[in-house]
């Protein structure tokens, strides 16, 4: 059947070999392309992704330079969950978005976030502001994608920027709260840290001050070991003295006794006995 002068065709009952032999044909008939694009636009616009999947996959072999086929295609994977490919699809197209480019990198940072590759998702999202500065829903976005990497506080930066660039957004109240919480958050965490900080210090300064008292009590336990070892030694001593000091007085004491005993055996007799006198002779033999 035709319809506006375009043959109508069931994307249900497309197959590979059908799409291949499109391809053929639009070889041949290069205006078909356009054609293809245009029943494919006017299929995704109707919100039917499934069905015009064909007419753009189509015109993207048939003009790898068909920006605006090529943000539609990816958006359709994106629709029927076909990340990887939305993906393939906007890297493809990106280097040459010209004017696009924003939208492009915006779309790549959304299927980057879907897939939960945040960190992606904040680059693409980055892309989009490069190349548009003004692009308030990439600047929210990218907040959105930094709270789920952690970077609280950059987060806080783009939602505070995405207010002034749109003060009158539906989502102020939510984001306004968002902000507060984190930044109470940051205080919490601000406390905790510093509590942790004094902490910390206490500790070590009680362990400096244990480690004084441990080294003051092992000094003052040498110094009275030592002290009492003088004083043994010292009692050794006087021991020692005392009894060489004895041992010479037991010396001397039995030495002037000796010598007074000698004394007295070498005395002669003076007194009147009689001297018996020898008369005879005395002769060597």
């Amino acid at each position: 059947m035709k319809i506006n002068g375009y043959i109508k065709i069931n994307a249900a009952s497309f197959r590979k070999p059908v799409l291949a032999a499109i391809l053929a044909f639009c070889a041949l008939f290069p205006a078909f392309a356009q054609n293809s694009f245009s029943k494919g636009e006017a299929i995704f616009l109707d919100n039917k992704p499934q069905e015009a999947l064909p007419f753009l996959e189509a015109a993207v072999n048939e003009d790898p330079a068909h920006v605006q086929a090529f943000i539609y295609l990816g958006i359709a994977y994106q629709q029927l969950n076909r990340t990887d490919d939305a993906i393939a699809v906007y890297q493809k197209i990106l280097p040459r978005g010209g004017s696009e480019t924003a939208k492009i990198a915006f779309n790549l940072g959304n299927a980057y976030f879907n897939k939960g590759n945040y960190s992606s998702a904040v680059d693409s999202y980055t892309q989009a502001l490069n190349a548009d500065p003004s692009y308030s829903t990439a600047l929210l976005n990218r907040a959105n994608s930094k709270i789920k990497t952690g970077a609280l506080k950059d987060a806080v930066t783009d939602y505070q920027n995405y207010l002034v660039m749109e003060p009158q957004s539906s989502q102020r109240g939510q984001i306004e709260k968002l902000i507060s919480f984190i930044n109470d958050e940051f205080a919490a965490e601000a406390k905790r840290i510093e509590d942790a900080r004094i902490a910390e210090e206490k500790r070590i300064q009680d362990e400096k001050l244990a480690e004084e008292k441990r080294q003051e009590d092992a000094r003052i336990a040498e110094e009275q070991r030592k002290a009492e070892e003088e004083k043994q030694r010292i009692a050794q001593e006087e021991a020692a003295r005392a009894e060489s000091e004895r041992r010479q007085r037991l010396l001397d004491e039995v030495s002037a006794s000796l010598q007074a005993a000698a004394e007295e055996s070498k005395g002669l007799s003076a007194g009147n006995e009689e001297v018996q006198g020898y008369d005879g002779e005395f002769e060597l033999e």
